[in-house]
Order: structure tokens, then sequence, then C-alpha cells
């Protein structure tokens, strides 16, 4: 069994009330960061004959997208650590906005990568982590539902986008489409406004209290004027010293934990999650092209994007409720490892389907193995590192991954544009994902063993050490009874020879 993790934080997290105000808010922010990258392929056959690219190039936009919304999570977690979740998430929604608005006037690919890749993803970056993060701070018991309705916003978003942006098409143009979209991303910054702060933070009244001491304490440092300053103030000033005088490396280190590599569920779930990115979202990538390809009509390749997340929709909070329940959340890292191995099993039967009724349900298993693995994806981690070190383990994760995310849409291109078909892509996908799921799954069984082996040696210990201490207790009373006996034998001696002696002059007189 995994280790209990301790929250880590110096409240209690309320389960409920405004935090479901804050997941409705997570899953606005979350349903973006995670559909926006996938809903956008729909335009990808249009821009690649507009700018004569090959599929691997046009691969990229997305591709660029979603790496840097990984790969940014670093920073997102330095500035939420720094300044809260709600004014990063706000500042996000105005960098998605920006970049898509900018995308809509582009005269070349390499235009596109920087606009939509690179500006609208570190936006999502600064949207997805706050997100996933402080939902962990209002929820304990009934985290895992509440990460599973966050985590069903991507679904929901992309079923909504993928019809919506084929008409914006039609109607629109590429280009008016993703100026419209830059202003749909806007409200990712008022999704942010939901995110109120929770948690033992320093209020403006104690900022000002320390204030104040710092100045009463440098204009008369004498003794009165250090007497006038109150007990606690002196406190947090001394504690806000202490801390300006910290190592700029023991700060860093304070937003990311880098003892994170030295734990071993932390490594298992990295190498487990950035092997399992080479294959995650390249087929969504290329599922409305490869139905466009094998003759399908426009709008019937952007239903089955809409099939997948009505799917996804409904699988993430059931799979939230199945991971929260007293069978499955004690070995939960085992459910996360098959939920892997089903998703690529379904890419790997996905060359059978060769017409629309085979591509449907593809999309319906796909959908279901998709939202399992989504549902699950932060709370494994968290059950791993616990609530303390989450903020610091998934900026390590995301950067960690973003090379993988960044390199599987593009290498499934370059395998269509080698081969000529899409088989192939599907194929190393499912593949990849099979094989991240058997190695989690071993792995996690190997770390179960060994934990329940340091378990029984930390107890083993415990219980030594105090037989020890017991042994070493009546030793010690021993000693000291015989030190008193010692001590008392050349006391007692003079009195016994006393009390002789009286006894003999009482028996002389008696005798007279």
């Amino acid at each position: 069994m995994s280790p209990r993790a301790n929250t880590g934080v110096a409240y209690t997290p309320p389960d409920g009330g405004w935090g479901w105000a804050v997941v409705f808010g997570a899953f606005i922010s979350i349903g973006f960061s995670y559909a926006f990258p996938k809903a956008i392929a729909i335009f990808f056959k249009e821009i690649q004959d507009f700018f004569g690219t090959s599929y691997s190039e046009i691969a990229w936009v997305s591709s660029i997208m979603l790496a840097t919304t990984y790969g940014g999570g670093p920073i997102s977690s330095i500035l939420v650590n720094r300044f809260g979740s709600r004014p990063v998430v706000i500042f996000g929604g105005l960098l998605c906005g920006i970049g898509m608005i900018s995308a809509a006037f582009c005269t070349s690919i390499l235009q596109l990568y920087i606009c939509v890749g690179v500006v609208s993803g570190f936006g999502l970056a600064l949207n997805l982590q706050p997100s996933v993060i402080i939902i962990g701070k209002y929820f304990l018991k009934r985290r895992p539902i509440a990460n599973g309705l966050a985590m069903a916003g991507s679904p929901v978003m992309l079923c909504t986008l993928a019809p919506l942006n084929q008409f914006l098409f039609d109607n629109f143009g590429w280009r008016g489409s993703f100026f419209i979209l830059g202003a749909i991303l806007l409200n990712c910054c008022v999704a942010g406004a939901l995110f109120r702060p929770i948690g033992m933070a320093a209020g403006p009244a104690q900022k000002q209290t320390i204030k104040q001491a710092e100045k009463t304490v440098k204009e008369e440092p004498n003794e009165s004027s250090v007497e006038m300053v109150h007990p606690k103030t002196v406190s947090l000033l001394s504690a806000t010293e202490e801390e300006e005088d910290k190592d700029c490396c023991e700060k860093f280190n304070k937003y990311l934990d880098f003892s994170l590599f030295k734990h071993r569920g932390f490594l298992i779930y990295l190498i487990g999650n950035v092997l399992m990115f080479l294959g995650f979202f390249a087929p969504i990538v290329f599922l409305a092209p490869y139905a466009k390809h094998l003759g399908i009509d426009e709008y019937s390749a952007a239903f089955l994007l809409s099939i997948l997340a009505i799917v996804d929709m409904i699988a993430r909070p059931t799979t939230g409720m199945i991971a929260n329940s007293k069978w499955v959340r004690p070995k939960i890292q085992y459910f996360f490892s098959f939920s892997i191995a089903f998703n690529g099993a379904c890419h790997l039967l996905c060359p059978l389907a060769t017409g629309y009724t085979g591509l449907v349900i593809y999309s319906v298993f796909f959908g279901l193995a998709f939202g399992m693995v989504c549902a699950m994806l932060f709370e494994t981690l968290m059950d791993l590192v616990g609530a303390a070190r989450f903020t610091s383990a998934v900026g390590l994760v995301t950067i960690v991954e973003c090379c993988t995310i960044l390199l599987g849409p593009p290498i499934g291109g370059t395998l269509i544009d080698t081969f000529g078909d899409y088989k192939y892509m599907f194929i190393k996908c499912g593949a990849v994902m099979v094989l991240a799921g058997i190695f989690l799954f071993i792995m996690n069984y190997y770390n179960y063993r060994m934990l329940a082996k340091e378990e029984k040696e930390r107890k083993a210990t415990e219980e030594t050490m105090k037989d020890n201490k017991y042994i070493r207790t009546e030793t010690e009373d021993g000693n000291i009874w015989a030190k008193e006996k010692m001590q008392d034998g050349p006391e007692v001696e003079p009195l016994r020879d006393e009390k002789e002696g009286l006894k003999k002059e009482v028996n002389g007189k008696s005798e007279v």
C-alpha cells in the first residue's frame, strides 16, 4: 500500500463550499489547456494547402503548443508560489488571446509556430498548472472527484470546439476563425477570477505591521523603541529578515524541490509518463485528417472528435469516483497503469477501421481510455508525493515530459510522409503506450513491495528500540539499587554496633 501522504498544509481543506466554484473555474481553464491544441487540428488540412507544407511541418503547430504548455510548468509553479493562482491564470488568459489574434495575421508557418505554439502555448501553461494546484488546496477527501470534474472540462471543450471550428472555418476562413478563437480564450481570465486564495498567507495588515516595525527599529534603535514593538511583531520581523538572508539556491529549491529526483515513486511515475507521451497526443491530432484522407466529409470528420469528447466527458468523473473508492484508491497506481495499456491497445486496433462506422467505434473506446488516463494523471502523482510537494512535482514532471510531447506528433507526421499511410502512426503510438503501461505496472508492484518491506523494517526497528530502552531502564534501576546498598553499608554498621552495645548494657543492669 502506498504511504499516506501528508497534506503539508497548516489548515484543513474545506472539501466543498467555494471549492466547487474553484472546480468550475478549473473546468474552464483545464478544458481550454487540453482541448485547444487538439481542436485546432481541424484547420490543419487547409493551412497545409495554404502554405504548401508537409504533414510533419503542420504537426509542429500543435506539438510546439503542447510542449510549451507542459514545458512552462516550472515557471508556472514558481509564479503560483510567488503570486498565487488567481493573477497567474488571468495573465495566462491574456497571453492566449493575444497569441491567437496575432496568428490571424501570420504570413508563414514559422510565424504560426511563434504565435500559436509559443505565445498561446505559454498562456495555456499559466492556466493549467494553477488550476490543478488550487484544487489540491481546496480538497482532500473529495480530491479525486474534484479532479475528475475539473478534468472533464477537456472533453466538454473538445466536444464544443471541434464542430465550432469547422463552422467558423466555413464562414470566416482560418484567419477569421483564429481571431474569434482569441476572443473566446479571454474567458480564461474570468475563470481565474474564481480562484480565491486559501491557506495561511500574510494579509495586508500583517505586512503593514512588519513594515511599521522595520521603520520604528530603523528610526530609533534604542531599548525603548524595541520595547514599544509587540513581541509577535518582532518575531514576524525576524522571520522576514531570515527569509531575506536565504541563499538564492535555497529560494529556488523552495519553488522547485529537486530532492524529488531521489523519490523512488516519483522517478517511476516520471519515466512511465515520458514514455507514454510519445504516443498520447498524436492520434487525436491526426484523427480528423485521417478521416478526411479516407474520403469522409469535413463535418463527419469533426464529429469524430465530438464523439471522443462526449465519451471522455463521462469517463473522467466516473473514473474519479471509482478511483476514490476504498477498493481502488490504496492501489490506484495499478489502475493508472491499466488505463495507459488500454489506451495503447485501442490505437493498435485502429488500422482495422477502414470506414466511418469503424472510426466511430474507435472514437468511443479511445474516448473512454483517454478519459481514464487524464482523470488519474495528477491524482496518482499527488498520491505518491503528497500535497506539500505536489506543486514542485507538477513543475518538474511537465518540463521533462515536454520533450516527448514535442516529438510525438512530428514523429507521427514523419511516418505518414514516409509511408503515405496513417496506420503506421497509430501502431507506433499504440506500441509505445502498451509498453509504458506494462513498465508502470511492474515498477509500481516493485514499489509497493519495497514500501511494505520498509514499513516492516521500520516497525521492527521501533520495537527493538523499545526493548532496548526497557532493558536499559531495568539495568539502570538495578545499578541504582546496588549503589544505594553499597552506600548504605558503611553507615548502617556503626548503628548496628551501637545497638548491640545498648543491648549488652541493659542486660548488665538487669543482672545487677
